[in-house]
């Protein structure tokens, strides 16, 4: 029988499936975790761990198990990409406006003129100590870890789940999904048509791996009269500029998946397709802002 759990929690919508005979005992639990693991992580409490480490600079800090999984995380997903992600973007999305959670941020607002911004460093720019779990943060550097916490947390909730039985957790978008289903077949994963939202385009069926959808039609905002959304060109310290809507990518993880959809989405449909196309890991599923749809050669085997 499949369980389900839907929730609210890091400034989205949250869902746990699992398929077991009888309630599982730790699905009732799911929203807990998600709730520490938010103390942890969100740069909107002023008393979570990371907003206090942001706060110090230049002297190592002792982070917890949590922060520092997420950390690594990061760290791997900069890599990956080639520095195009990286959690080192805050300054530049505070800029552009996204300074309080999206469910209360004004969707038209004013604000003084622009900034001058140094160029984002590098995670290589941090010290980080891993006998003693310490990171230093050099001055001018500040850690907003987005869509990497939620590719982890997504990730570390199904690998709780899937003790259970079968497992896919949804955060936001960023899904984590376990071995296949009791009776051996694929999970069916909808990616819905951004201009019909109640339709789907494709149906995927997929396990034991993850998959992200970044874009730029839902969290967005504008900014003395001009649109902005919250995934940032690190080379121009800006919200992308690209011709794509959004972007679905699966991988061998979530946080993989996470990744690749967002420097895939910042390098545009035609060098985001080639950049997938390299790396055999990944498939990919691309949305132009004027509708038409790509799909990497290797999205076809989740079809």
């Amino acid at each position: 029988m499949l369980h389900r759990l839907e929730f609210h929690a890091m400034g989205c919508e949250m869902l746990a499936l699992v398929e077991h005979e009888s309630v599982p005992a730790r699905l009732a639990s799911v929203p807990l975790w998600f709730e520490e693991w938010e103390q942890v992580l969100s740069r909107f409490r002023y008393d979570s761990e990371l907003t206090c480490l942001n706060r110090i600079h230049d002297r190592p800090v002792h982070v917890s198990e949590i922060l520092w999984d997420v950390l690594q995380a990061a760290r791997q997903a900069e890599r990956l990409t080639d520095g195009l992600v990286t959690p080192t973007l805050l300054d530049a999305i505070v800029e552009a406006g996204y300074d309080r959670p999206f469910d209360v941020l004004p969707h038209q607002a004013e604000y003084l003129a622009d900034s001058v911004l140094a160029a984002p460093r590098s995670l290589t720019a941090l010290t980080v100590n891993n006998a003693a779990r310490t990171v230093t943060l050099p001055t001018g550097t500040t850690l907003d870890f987005g869509g990497s916490a939620k590719g982890w947390a997504a990730h570390e909730a199904m690998k709780r789940l899937q003790t259970e039985g079968p497992a896919l957790v949804n955060a936001g978008g960023d899904i984590a999904i376990s071995g296949p289903c009791a009776d051996g077949s694929p999970w069916p994963i909808g990616v819905t048509d951004p201009f019909q939202p109640r339709e789907e385009i494709e149906r995927l069926f997929l396990n034991a791996c993850g998959v992200a959808t970044s874009g730029k039609d839902r969290r967005r905002w504008t900014r003395n009269g001009v649109l902005q959304h919250h995934i940032i060109d690190p080379a121009t310290s800006q919200p992308a500029e690209t011709d794509l809507l959004r972007v679905t990518v699966v991988a061998p993880d979530v946080m993989e998946a996470e990744a690749a959809a967002k420097a895939a989405f910042i390098l545009g449909s035609r060098v985001g397709l080639e950049w997938i196309e390299a790396r055999p890991r990944l498939a990919a599923l691309f949305i132009l802002d004027n509708g038409e749809i790509l799909y990497s050669d290797k999205m076809e085997e989740y079809l």
